[in-house]
């Protein structure tokens, strides 16, 4: 798939400003998209828009389909008559600078059953069928999806692999009674998902009519405590109680000396393959569905994956086990048509994996952070081909501010001579460097333009907890800003037209 010069910005919905305790994709993101139309940027790139569950992390989600109902807007509720103003008196005195996830969950959820209740007895008959709609259009992964997030609020958030044997292995007795059983709140779950995927479609509709495209992320793993494994339980490498046998990881790299253990359980590639990655095929049209471009995370996973016995504590000992390979992708071809993917091609990347991206025309990804250390291939004068996304960093990344005040003088003497700067303003540095590179696409995390320093760092890999919690302030996005991009997009031919 071909894609023009452009650039934008990294900001996933949750960094938005705003009084309700996380960013949320009402009048803040339709604000945004307003900004980065006037800035001249045609890209937003997000993290995955999934219910987030352990570690609060979009990269470990009950569902690789549905949407993260912690994103939905109070505002848009008021405005749709299923909240009053009334109904947000008590709202917590949340920080604004960053999510308090303890606080914000049960607010949120309570506050969305306040808007369930005035919908099953208040809301028009059109807004009930279009409900019923939404869930027989997305039935193949709803039913199951509202069934699992019922149960778990049963069980008090319990994982699946500890309720009784005849919910845990899907017996249809079982499912049925715990169907009637739990039909209310099981219409909940479907609510919330009417909700977002109303709300998030308006979204998308603005960022369409100003001519931005929304870069998503596809996880290449799920979580194991998700409904995905739950309900095709087949499709992992599991025992016969549901636990993985092998788990997913990287071996030690610049991140961490013990690897990075993640824990998501294993694809059984073959099982995929037999039934024509019919799930996969499902989930690339779910996400494509919601945004336009995929940056397909861990690509180097459909080639070879670092696979761990579960029983280890770190992923050092660890082995390579292949992934599908060129079928996976001639299939997503054949049935999609065209491939709107981003190669998320970081860590160890041997030939076979460039031979894979390569053969799909995939683009790369190049990160400046890296290029003044251990990766000199990101320089950019290195790059060979336009066919690449450049980023200062990513999520997982340092901010550039907070690369400079962490790493070794000689690292910091190197950019500072390359781009013969003296470090004053080495956030604009390298965005201008990312900028004026012949990648097509240029990328830079929000907290660049900002010149924020490691306190606004989105994720440290490896760490299980206090990350995705940055919020951008309310007074950030300023007319003086939005000049500075709209200049950068105009002298680098990058303009939004």
């Amino acid at each position: 798939m071909k894609f023009k010069r452009s650039a934008g910005i990294l900001l996933h919905p949750s960094s938005l400003p705003g009084p309700y305790g996380i960013g949320d994709i009402g009048p803040a993101a339709h604000k945004w998209l307003d900004f980065l139309a006037q800035s001249d940027c045609s890209l937003w790139q997000i993290l995955p828009l999934g219910p987030t569950g352990y570690g609060d992390s979009p990269y470990q989600c009950f569902s690789a389909f549905a949407g993260n109902p912690y994103l939905i807007s109070p505002d848009r509720l008021i405005e749709d008559g299923l909240l009053q103003s009334d109904d947000l008196v008590d709202l917590p005195s949340f920080p604004l600078h960053q999510v308090d996830f303890g606080a914000l969950i049960p607010w949120k959820l309570t506050m969305l059953d306040v808007a369930f209740q005035r919908f099953e007895t208040g809301a028009s008959d059109e807004l009930h069928s279009t409900l019923n709609a939404f869930q027989n259009a997305h039935a193949s992964w709803l039913d199951d999806f509202a069934l699992f997030m019922a149960l778990k609020e049963e069980h008090g958030g319990a994982s699946w692999v500890t309720w009784a044997p005849p919910l845990r292995d899907r017996h249809p007795s079982a499912l049925e009674e715990a169907r009637s059983r739990l039909a209310t709140t099981i219409r909940s779950q479907i609510f919330r998902q009417f909700i977002f995927f109303q709300q998030w479609n308006e979204v998308r509709l603005k960022a369409a009519r100003l001519g931005i495209q929304i870069i998503g992320d596809i996880p290449i793993f799920v979580a194991h405590d998700s409904a995905d494994v739950w309900a095709h339980a087949e499709l992992f490498y599991l025992d016969q109680t549901g636990w993985p046998t092998v788990v997913s990881g990287v071996p030690p790299d610049y991140f961490s000396p013990t690897g990075q253990l993640w824990g998501n359980p294993l694809y059984r590639w073959d099982v995929h393959r037999e039934n024509g990655y019919v799930w996969w095929l499902e989930r690339f049209r779910a996400v494509l569905s919601l945004v336009d471009i995929v940056r397909l995370d861990h690509f180097r996973g459909f080639v070879q994956s670092w696979q761990v016995s579960a029983k280890e504590k770190t992923a050092i000992n660890g082995q390579w086990g292949d992934g599908p390979g060129t079928h996976f992708f001639e299939t997503l071809l054949s049935n999609l048509n065209a491939l709107p993917i981003i190669a998320e091609d970081l860590g160890i990347i041997t030939d076979d994996v460039i031979e894979l991206r390569d053969r799909f025309n995939l683009p790369g990804m190049k990160i400046l952070l890296f290029a003044f250390q251990f990766e000199p291939r990101y320089l950019p004068h290195r790059y060979t081909t336009t066919n690449c996304v450049v980023y200062t960093g990513t999520h997982d990344n340092d901010t550039i501010r907070g690369w400079y005040e962490r790493v070794e003088e000689n690292e910091r003497a190197f950019y500072r001579q390359y781009l013969d700067r003296d470090g004053s303003q080495v956030n604009w540095d390298l965005i201008r460097a990312c900028w004026s590179s012949i990648g097509f696409f240029s990328l830079a995390p929000m907290q660049d333009f900002l010149g924020l320093g490691n306190e606004a760092r989105m994720n440290y890999p490896g760490n299980p907890s206090g990350n995705w919690s940055w919020r951008m302030s309310e007074g950030a996005l300023t007319d003086e800003l939005c000049e500075h991009i709209r200049e950068l997009n105009y002298l680098y031919s990058r303009k939004n037209e």
